[in-house]
């Protein structure tokens, strides 16, 4: 056996990719992966924030605003999910009114 730690998330199939991330505080980012560490300190270029509605801190709103290149600590690292491949669909588990 190799004398090396194998990392559970192994993000360098999608370094050059779109990455969704989530951050804890409910912050959520979109861009193109440049580079990570084994901390999960994350490079991504063209960022953008999807801001969260004023309201209610749990739901996202349309409204962006663009970060460009920029670090995500490790720390705060939630998730990374490629954006290739998803697609937002409506709650299957919502009941319609008058149920």
């Amino acid at each position: 056996m190799s004398g090396r730690k194998e990392t559970v998330l192994d993000l360098a199939k999608f370094v050059d990719k779109g990455v969704q991330v989530k951050l804890t505080g409910g912050r959520q980012v979109v861009g193109t992966l440049k580079g990570y560490d084994q901390l999960l300190n994350i490079v991504l270029d063209e960022a953008v924030e999807h801001l969260r509605d004023a309201d209610d801190p749990l739901k996202t709103t349309d409204q962006k605003r663009s970060l460009g290149l920029i670090v995500c600590r490790g720390t705060a690292v939630m998730l990374v999910a490629p954006t290739d491949g998803t697609d937002e669909i409506s709650n299957p588990f919502v009941q319609p009114d008058g149920a």
